[in-house]
């Protein structure tokens, strides 16, 4: 398994960008898929990122697809989410995972991934 640790969240006004990270520790994170996901108060944990051990065609939720960007630097051991154009809506509870075994499609299912971070709070006010 991976270990996974959050960083960069706040609590910003809406227009402005974030940049979060996720430090993996384990010797699979160069062959596991990446993702992002968030959670609101009240609400599903869901889908907003992903991205394959290449860093080839990543994923997004329609909610964010042109505003964020996933990226990964695997000698780093570490994935991006970088946030531009924030919503008080993106408010929410930032989780970085890992699925491992994926070829072709990039999950986007939760039950997908099975190492998770503690997750990192991002507030957007208007």
């Amino acid at each position: 398994q991976v270990q996974l640790v959050e960083s960069g969240g706040g609590l910003v006004q809406a227009g402005v960008s974030l940049r979060l990270s996720c430090a993996a520790s384990g010797h699979s994170f160069s062959s596991s898929v990446m993702g992002w996901f968030r959670q609101s108060p009240g609400k599903e944990r869901e889908f907003v990122a992903a991205i394959s051990w290449s860093g080839d065609s990543p994923a997004y939720a329609d909610s964010v697809k042109g505003r964020f960007t996933i990226s990964r630097d695997n000698a780093k051991n570490t994935v991006y989410l970088q946030m531009n154009s924030l919503k008080p809506e993106d408010t929410a509870v930032y989780f970085c995972a890992a699925a491992q075994g994926y070829v072709g499609v990039l999950p986007r299912g939760r039950t997908s991934y099975d190492s998770w971070g503690q997750g990192t709070q991002v507030t957007v006010f208007s």
